[in-house]
């Protein structure tokens, strides 16, 4: 149970760091809003994940039938990491800075920032595509074994929920420094822990077959 939970926290650690438009609307709604809607925008993206996760693992357990197909399964999914670490790594990003905070304004209620966060990061094919693949992989390993599954998911879901909340916290402190040159070595860190993760994958699938 603990070796699963263990690797979840390292993806779950792994994909913290990610710049989407969900790392974005973090750092804007703690900074604009404050920590509290911040946490609860946090809590939406991390039941989204949930979500897409148990999704993503059904659809992938209904392939993995014999030991041929969950070796197809773990070079797929450890090759589709691959790319989108290539991908990450190459992309660059750019801020425009407006150089004016948005004015206080009558701050929506806390079912507003939930959905908000559940819906911006389960709309996200990306999230879909990243958590399919990983899911693939880690089901070609554990296979049927619901507990190191489930340990496995939560490593990932507690993992990305505390550091989101832990970059509400900080995120008023670190705006100054969110320049783009930050931004793309952060992007090209992930990408390399990613294609990293792919290539475990493969080899991992290649050996237990």
């Amino acid at each position: 149970m603990l070796h699963p939970f263990f690797e979840g926290i390292i993806i779950g650690l792994t994909l913290a760091v990610m710049l989407g438009p969900a790392v974005f609307a973090l750092l804007q709604t703690s900074i604009h809003r404050g920590t509290k809607p911040g946490i609860i925008l946090a809590l939406g993206i991390a039941l989204s994940d949930l979500t897409v996760l148990v999704m993503s693992y059904l659809g992938a357990a209904q392939l993995l039938t014999d030991g041929k197909r969950s070796l197809i399964v773990g070079l797929i999914g450890g090759s589709i990491l691959i790319i989108f670490g290539i991908v990450t790594f190459t992309r660059k990003i750019h801020i425009e800075d407006s150089g004016n905070l948005l004015e206080p304004k009558r701050v929506p209620g806390a079912l507003t920032y939930l959905v908000k966060g559940y819906f911006l990061n389960i709309a996200n094919p990306f999230v879909w595509f990243l958590w399919f693949s990983i899911m693939m992989g880690v089901s070609g390993t554990y296979g049927s074994e619901i507990s190191s599954l489930s340990a496995f998911i939560g490593g990932c879901v507690v993992t990305i929920f505390c550091t989101d909340v832990l970059k509400v916290l900080i995120a008023s402190r670190i705006k100054h420094y969110l320049t783009p040159k930050i931004l793309n070595l952060f992007n090209h860190a992930v990408g390399i822990l990613l294609v990293v993760f792919g290539i475990i994958l493969i080899v991992r699938s290649t050996i237990t077959f």
